[in-house]
């Protein structure tokens, strides 16, 4: 691996010797089917367009010709990384405009969840940027320390991907003891993970030469194009949707949002990683305030109709701010439903910021950003 140069520094361009080269659509580089078209001068990029849309699956067309319960597995295929997050959003914005009220064990576990799989999520992508960088062990220790996550919520939900665990009012099915042993049991194996990461490649001078000072993105950048995650608050910007605007149980927490001001690769990185410790807080938390009761209401209608009306909700996933809106005409089938991508917004960053890179910058910026491609072409 090679130190990085200055990015975005200018260059003098002579028409005739930049060439196209195309990055993908297949092409490890690019984490899924994604194309980036390059306009090159040697190694450093003039120009880029990333080109979308060879998975498109229209998720928001067959939510306007499913009913709402019908609908209830398509979210999980959005972010197979991070799906009950993407379910937890398309649920609350149902249960909003429909006024079903949610039994408190339901979110207490509907929130451990999600922040077990958010945990997951960044394991995947840690491991995979790494190995981007020319490191293959540290993938093997996140999959490993993955495994038992997924091996928790398989015990729960049957399934180790794409889940399709909550219900409207609540969740399928409760967790046991079992779950929570196996939960408590984990939270200070992975701390202990996170300090071993940390000494094995955060503190790696290599891998620091290869994201200190690269794709520093402004404030301003990340405003422009609607950037959230670690993307927006890996240059400075103090937002989540957990904190900024509470729902669920989360007000009940006492977790840190991490907020780096560096605004390059290596602050994006440190964002995420302190977000596993973050997450496991909450877990932690919930574990200890979980109270008793039923997991799904005693009264729920029995087809789901919401009033007629314009309804939103945003929740925080491990992409970012994933938000649902709802158009309901009264029927059982709404009539319109727009989702929000975050990685869409955090993607489109990447044509202006990696002018003037090198384009092995450019690939450990790509990675920076943590893109699933089915959560763009939904």
């Amino acid at each position: 691996m090679n130190a990085p140069v200055e990015t975005n520094a200018p260059i003098e361009i002579q028409p005739d010797e930049t060439f196209i080269l195309n990055v993908g659509p297949q092409h490890p580089a690019t984490h899924g089917v994604l194309r980036v078209k390059m306009e090159m001068n040697g190694e450093y990029i003039v120009d880029a367009e990333t080109v979308i849309g060879y998975i498109h699956r229209m998720h928001e067309k067959m939510g306007e010709i499913k009913t709402y319960p019908q609908f209830l597995m398509n979210l999980s295929r959005m972010d197979y990384l991070g799906a009950l997050g993407y379910s937890h959003g398309h649920v609350l914005v149902v249960e909003k405009a429909s006024a079903i009220e949610v039994p408190e064990r339901a979110e207490y576990i509907r929130a451990i969840m999600v922040e077990l799989n958010r945990i997951a999520s960044h394991l995947f992508w840690f491991g995979a940027f790494v190995m981007d960088l020319g490191g293959f062990s540290p993938l093997m220790y996140a999959l490993q320390d993955r495994e038992h996550i997924l091996d928790m919520l398989e015990a729960v939900t049957g399934s180790r991907l794409t889940y399709c665990y909550f219900r409207f009012g609540g969740v399928y099915n409760d967790i046991d003891d079992d779950f929570i042993s196996a939960a408590r049991k984990f939270i200070p194996r992975m701390r202990k993970s996170l300090k071993k990461y940390h000494k094995l490649v955060t503190g790696n001078i290599i891998f620091r030469k290869r994201l200190e000072g690269v794709a520093p993105l402004s404030k301003e950048i990340c405003r422009k194009y609607g950037a959230s995650s670690a993307v927006a608050r890996g240059s400075g910007i103090n937002f989540d949707v957990r904190k900024n605007e509470p729902y669920s149980v989360y007000p009940e927490f006492d977790f840190d949002i991490p907020v780096y001001h560096e605004c390059d690769s290596m602050a994006r990185y440190m964002v995420r990683m302190d977000e596993i410790e973050q997450s496991l807080r909450i877990v932690e938390q919930g574990l200890a305030k979980l109270p008793d009761g039923p997991v799904m209401p005693k009264k729920k209608p029995k087809i789901i109709k919401p009033p007629a009306g314009d309804y939103y909700q945003a929740v925080e996933t491990a992409r970012g701010s994933f938000g649902v809106r709802l158009v309901s005409d009264g029927d059982k089938i709404p009539y319109r439903l727009k989702l929000r991508s975050p990685t869409y917004s955090n993607m489109h960053l990447f044509d202006e910021a990696c002018k003037g890179m090198m384009i092995m910058d450019a690939l450990a910026f790509m990675g920076s950003l943590d893109l699933v491609i089915p959560e763009i072409d939904r």
